[in-house]
């Protein structure tokens, strides 16, 4: 026995099947062309600015000399040496930056996220992390300067520009390993709970694992950005011309404050010695940061969680 429903019993049609009217059509296709459009006024400017970095650094980085001597030994307008000694420069102020910055912005953030949910005390931090973050770069090294050069009256060197750059560095950690944790499903702590394992371990053996491929990529972030930053270059270090392997005494160069010197020292014409440098090492930044970022990629990618 078989029924049928008649025209007014019959189903009304999920609004997924209904026809979209010409209306939403519209709005769909403008809102599709204005992020096609904000899409390219971002990718222009970028790809601008490294196509201008490659075609007038790419001159001077293919010789050895460049990766392997310093300034040292040729006069400041003559053709000839390296940048060895801002890249030895470079790297120990970022990574001993690194050292610092990576463990407090992680500490904080696990706060924020794991423990101070709602808290006054987090809501303080919050608001430190946000003032922190729009300091800046030459307040934080005037900062340094006062208190461990005029205060504690040790020298000017690389470790005070590290630093400095911790200042910059930690609210960037902070922000990003925050939004890196908030993201990791509840559902992963509560099943963590109901098997009685403790807050701390599971924080260290499921949050920190599932969150840690996009923590890593704000790392890099945050450390791209502050080895690239000179003012704290300018306050708290003098440039040197020779490779300095002691961060905490003497003079050290760094890529940063070897183009600000060869432009206050060089004249700035196409084709010229000092033009030739400030452009190679600027270049010579970007591969160090491209470099440092595939290998954390590589990092994160070993260490994500595996789908099964």
């Amino acid at each position: 026995m078989t029924s049928t429903l008649s025209d007014t019993e019959q189903p009304a049609l999920s609004p997924a099947f209904q026809q979209v009217s010409v209306g939403r059509k519209v709005k769909n296709g403008t809102a599709t062309v204005l992020v096609w459009l904000s899409f390219l006024l971002a990718v222009v400017p970028l790809v601008w600015v490294l196509y201008t970095v490659i075609v007038n650094g790419i001159k001077v980085i293919p010789y050895s000399n460049w990766w392997t001597q310093d300034f040292g030994s040729v006069l400041s307008d003559e053709v000839g040496g390296g940048v060895l000694h801002a890249i030895i420069g470079t790297l120990e102020q970022g990574l001993v930056c690194a050292i610092i910055s990576v463990p407090l912005g992680l500490m904080v953030a696990i706060y924020l996220v794991e423990y101070g949910r709602g808290g006054g005390f987090s809501k303080v931090t919050t608001f430190m992390v946000d003032i922190l973050s729009g300091v800046p770069s030459i307040v934080a090294a005037l900062f340094i300067y006062a208190l461990w050069i005029t205060t504690f009256g040790l020298p000017r060197s690389g470790f005070a520009v590290s630093l400095a750059l911790v200042l910059l560095m930690i609210p960037v950690v902070v922000r990003s390993a925050e939004e890196m944790l908030r993201i990791v499903p509840d559902d992963l702590r509560e099943a963590s709970y109901a098997l009685g394992v403790p807050k701390w371990k599971t924080i260290t053996k499921v949050v920190l694992p599932t969150a840690l491929s996009g923590i890593i990529t704000g790392i890099m972030m945050a450390l791209a950005r502050v080895m690239g930053e000179t003012a704290p270059l300018l306050v708290l270090v003098g440039y040197s011309a020779y490779v300095n392997w002691n961060l905490f005494n003497h003079e050290q160069a760094a890529l940063p404050l070897l183009m600000n010197n060869e432009r206050a020292t060089n004249t700035m014409d196409p084709g010229t010695v000092g033009f030739d440098r400030i452009w190679g090492a600027a270049l010579t930044l970007v591969i160090i940061i491209a470099l440092i970022n595939l290998i954390a990629t590589g990092v994160s990618r070993m260490v994500a969680p595996k789908k099964k």
